[in-house]
């Protein structure tokens, strides 16, 4: 499970520093992709298995399905992180996440989560509010 909030830096290489806590679970390698919100997706290769098998089984017939399907896997890139713990975020999901210097990785339970520093500050912003005052159930059962 991956949790917490860090910021690395992306390098002028588009190179980003996963963070420590994370780098060996994530050594075999990952898969980024674009998330919503204009953020990335980072899966470990099995989760991203694991997602794309959900997809699978999604009836081909429901156009959601097939949109969602081909920006998902078209902008899929899968890396491995060197031996410093970097992984390479290709120029189009950089443009597509607004992202420059200041990065913001959250964890996000089965996946990490890279954001541009500023946008993930006002979305943070934008819904802490919401998360405080939550008074139904998010999930049935679970809260």
């Amino acid at each position: 499970m991956f949790l917490g909030t860090h910021s690395p830096k992306l390098d002028d290489k588009g190179r980003l520093f996963l963070p420590a806590r994370f780098r060996e679970e994530l050594a075999e390698g990952v898969v980024i992709t674009k998330g919503q919100e204009r953020c990335l997706y980072v899966f470990k290769q099995p989760d991203f298995v694991a997602q794309a098998e959900l997809l699978q089984n999604a009836p081909l017939t429901a156009k959601a399905v097939r949109d969602y399907s081909r920006v998902f896997f078209a902008s899929a890139f899968d890396d491995v992180p060197d031996k410093q713990g970097r992984i390479t975020v290709p120029a189009a999901l950089r443009t597509y996440a607004g992202l420059a210097k200041d990065c913001v990785v959250i964890g996000a339970n089965t996946r990490l989560e890279i954001w541009d520093a500023a946008a993930w500050a006002t979305y943070e912003q934008e819904k802490e509010q919401a998360f405080a005052e939550q008074a139904e159930e998010v999930l049935p059962g679970v809260f």
